[in-house]
């Protein structure tokens, strides 16, 4: 079992979340976070770059020259790769980049984050994170409390924090639903609300 100290709105402490989900350094696994951060970076990829093969250049139906009797190599088309104006040979073409990650696998990436965010000291929950919505107001409730750079969490996909936290420059919000691996890698603190990591913990039971 972990003990994990809650915050309240005005992040004084509020008590201790215990969980049955043990969260220590042994729970570390990079090779596994590292997976899901590049299956991650591989699927945002569009994957939309195309050339033309010779079958897709306009032109080339006639044959260019004779067969015999000039010297060159014999052609049978102006739009043959060797060809200037003809189609490109081996190039790249639409294709999707997306890899598989299991479910088990997510799951411990998820795990490991978590604890070490928590053995780091950089796991900030609170019960609930209170804003007007407005960017100004969550900046300065972050960087009050040196919180910045942060990913916030809130349960809620609607919430006034995930609205409040869009235009900052070095914060990112999202759900609990859409928690993402690799932002919670990309900044240094994870500010989340308290049923936002019990929804996360409830999956690794």
């Amino acid at each position: 079992m972990t003990d994990i100290t809650v915050l309240n709105e005005k992040f004084e402490s509020a008590g201790k979340l215990t969980t049955k989900v043990e969260l220590t350094a042994d729970d570390i696994n990079v090779p596994v976070v590292h997976q899901v951060v590049k299956a991650t970076l591989a699927g945002r990829r569009q994957g939309n770059a195309c050339t033309k093969t010779r079958g897709k250049v306009r032109g080339g139906g006639a044959k260019p020259f004779k067969q015999k009797g000039t010297g060159r190599a014999r052609q049978g088309s102006t739009r043959s790769s060797i060809m200037v104006g003809g189609g490109t040979a081996f190039g790249p073409q639409p294709r999707d980049y997306d890899q598989k990650v299991n479910k088990k696998v997510m799951l411990k990436a998820i795990k490991a984050v978590l604890a070490d965010k928590l053995e780091a000291g950089k796991l900030t929950v609170v019960e609930k994170l209170s804003t007007s919505g407005k960017t100004k107001d969550m900046y300065g409730l972050l960087n009050g409390k040196g919180l910045l750079p942060a990913l916030v969490v809130a349960a809620d996909k609607n919430a006034p924090a995930i609205k409040a936290t869009k235009n900052l420059r070095n914060g990112k919000a999202l759900a609990a639903e859409g928690f993402s691996v690799y932002e919670a890698v990309k900044y240094e603190n994870l500010v989340i609300e308290k049923e936002a990591l019990e929804n996360l913990l409830n999956k690794l039971v």
